[in-house]
């Protein structure tokens, strides 16, 4: 598999690092977090280069993988973590019955995309496996003197997963929260459900909130200004498939 510096790092802090792609136009992140016992990465990205080459870059430690959600953009580098976390609702498109199809997948690959010298994208395919373990609402994760809670979040997707690390404030939000358009327009969202979790994560002390694509640069009141926008959607009666597409200036949601 190519790699011709295709991952950005960040340094988070000591022991947190985002691992992004920003050449693709999905500006993918995923999050190594290491703790004293073991590691998690959550989210695997699009699967165009070998991440695990700049986990291990980063740690030594056994690397457990978490998706938020099994959305080919996200599980791209689960091929490299056999010892893999999801969600129950999520378990068939894990198992030959995603939504979209291959054709299509490969296409939203190559958009708008510089893609790296030698990568093949007829070659390319959709993660299939069987977690190691699936996780549930409320379920935490520890790595050794660091607990990692699970939430689940659908609205997005079924099975949608948020990651919240109390000690430090952390949000590992996903699809659920990031700056630009996000999605409750396919037969798999659900509008009602995606409310319901903004309620949920607005009850949480978050201080840093990292998203599943796009800018880091988020600030934590967009929680309370997306859960605002949202109920003004359902009290006006288009918080429902095929309401359109509402700009709320540094994100809008498609419906």
């Amino acid at each position: 598999m190519p790699d011709e510096n295709w991952f950005t790092i960040d340094k988070i802090d000591e022991y947190t690092f985002a691992i992004s792609e920003y050449r693709h136009w999905e500006e993918t992140h995923c999050y190594l977090l290491i703790g004293t016992e073991k590691a998690l990465i959550i989210d695997t990205g699009l699967g165009i280069c070998d991440i695990s080459k700049e986990v291990s870059k980063l740690t030594e430690k056994h690397v457990s993988a978490a998706a938020t959600h099994i959305h080919w953009d996200h599980i791209g580098g689960h091929r490299y973590y056999p010892d893999f976390f999801a969600h129950e609702a999520e378990l068939d498109w894990l198992s030959g019955k995603f939504p979209l199809s291959a054709e299509l997948i490969k296409k939203l690959i190559a958009k708008d995309c510089n893609l790296p010298y030698g990568f093949d994208i007829d070659s390319y395919e959709i993660f299939q496996g069987e977690p190691s373990e699936l996780l549930c609402d409320g379920d935490v994760i520890d790595l050794g003197d660091r607990k990692i809670t699970v939430l689940h979040t659908p609205g997005h997707s079924p099975g949608h997963l948020c990651f919240f690390e109390e000690e430090k404030g952390y949000l590992f939000s996903g699809d659920l929260i990031y700056k630009s358009t996000l999605f409750a327009d396919y037969p798999s969202t659900n509008p009602k459900a995606y409310l319901e979790s903004l309620e949920k994560i607005a009850l949480l002390p978050v201080k840093r909130i990292f998203p599943g694509h796009h800018s880091l640069d988020i600030n934590t009141s967009i929680v309370k200004e997306m859960l605002c926008e949202f109920r003004n959607l359902e009290k006006n009666g288009n918080l429902r498939h095929g309401a359109g597409t509402f700009d709320f200036g540094e994100w809008s949601i498609k419906l």
